[in-house]
């Protein structure tokens, strides 16, 4: 039961719409849930990771795990200062100087979004030493438009923890065939396990395939350290929306451009991935003509990394979405890079078996 065009993007506009930062994925979890579709056994553990197993699946059959995780870069309020703005910490990997005169929405209490904007002192009021200065986020501030910690408190119904996250509109622009969004790492990759699981569907397949989508990768891979352990795969594919470098190299060293497919990366700073593994899936989609690009990454890490390093190893492959400027508020992507991403997906799952698997 494969995704239209237009559902895949409204799945995608839904996903990347909900709020969602590490450890209060709840409403990205809830979207996610209600996109999945198939014969599917639903489950959530108290971490928030969801489970999507097929009801087709055959015990005594390899395992193969769809990972992805919910959860997205964004803020937390630690305290209220005396003037009635709120001092935060990032949750996630920021680039400081992206971070000021921004839209976010701040949880109250009681649940709902109260808006506000990411503020930092005004030229008007700077130093020279300041204006050349990269800015401290010890030294910013949410204005949510409060004159005092007790209007914080009472009117506003805000405290410290209370989640933030940014103030992002999905975009389409279908002439260019370009999806400007937020939280595209990884709502991108949430989308493709669920489309995944639903291309699958009715298929008797010599694997089982599980879909796990994990909280808190944003902060340290925490919940695939879960997921991992419940399922015990014996191979693992990670979707991940993945920073394209085709703005911020030079264009020989540029591994993961826009339009050219999704990229499987040989290596990052927390995982080698699984070499025969990695050859089976290039090999795979060379066969089938579906574009792809290969990356060597000094730096980053996905959910791969607690996941290969579970059980007794666990041979895992990264397919990873390119987004431009991935962890701030804009991310920009292709939709025909997604639905490669996809029908490789789709592919790799169709070619395991139990003795491909065993030669690794």
């Amino acid at each position: 039961m494969q995704f239209g065009m237009d559902e895949s993007l409204s799945m995608i506009r839904c996903l990347t719409e909900a709020k969602g930062p590490s450890g209060f994925e709840d409403e990205a979890v809830a979207a996610a849930r209600a996109h999945a579709r198939g014969n599917l056994d639903v489950t959530e553990d108290t971490l928030r990771n969801l489970y999507l197993r097929r009801r087709e699946n055959r015990p005594g059959r390899p395992v193969v795990m769809l990972d992805a995780h919910t959860d997205e870069v964004g803020f937390m309020v630690q305290a209220v200062r005396p003037n009635g703005t709120l001092k935060f910490i990032p949750l996630g990997g920021w680039v400081n100087s992206n971070i000021p005169a921004h839209r976010v929405w701040v949880r109250s209490r009681k649940g709902q979004w109260i808006p506000g904007i990411t503020a930092a002192k005004p030229p008007h009021f700077m130093s020279a030493a300041e204006r050349n200065t990269m800015p401290e986020i010890a030294d910013m501030s949410i204005d949510i438009g409060a004159s005092s910690p007790e209007e914080v408190r009472d009117v506003f119904g805000i405290g410290p923890g209370a989640p933030v996250v940014p103030d992002v509109d999905f975009r389409y622009d279908r002439e260019h065939d370009l999806i400007t969004a937020k939280a595209m790492d990884n709502r991108l990759g949430c989308c493709l396990v669920l489309e995944v699981l639903a291309a699958l569907e009715g298929e008797d397949l010599p694997v089982q395939v599980v879909g796990a989508l994990a909280s808190q990768e944003e902060v340290g891979t925490r919940g695939a350290s879960v997921t991992a352990r419940q399922v015990k795969p014996d191979v693992a594919l990670v979707f991940e929306g993945s920073p394209a470098d085709d703005t911020v190299v030079e264009d020989w060293l540029s591994q993961t451009r826009l339009r050219h497919g999704p990229m499987l990366r040989h290596m990052d700073a927390r995982m080698i991935t699984h070499p025969r593994f990695q050859r089976f899936a290039l090999n795979t989609a060379e066969r089938l003509g579906i574009p792809v690009q290969e990356a060597v990454r000094t730096g980053g890490s996905t959910n791969g990394a607690p996941i290969h390093l579970s059980e007794n190893g666990i041979p895992c492959v990264v397919i990873g979405l390119p987004v431009r400027y991935i962890h701030s508020h804009y991310g920009i992507a292709c939709l025909s890079d997604y639905l490669n991403a996809r029908e490789l997906g789709i592919q790799l799952i169709r070619s395991l078996t139990e003795d491909v698997i065993g030669n690794f």
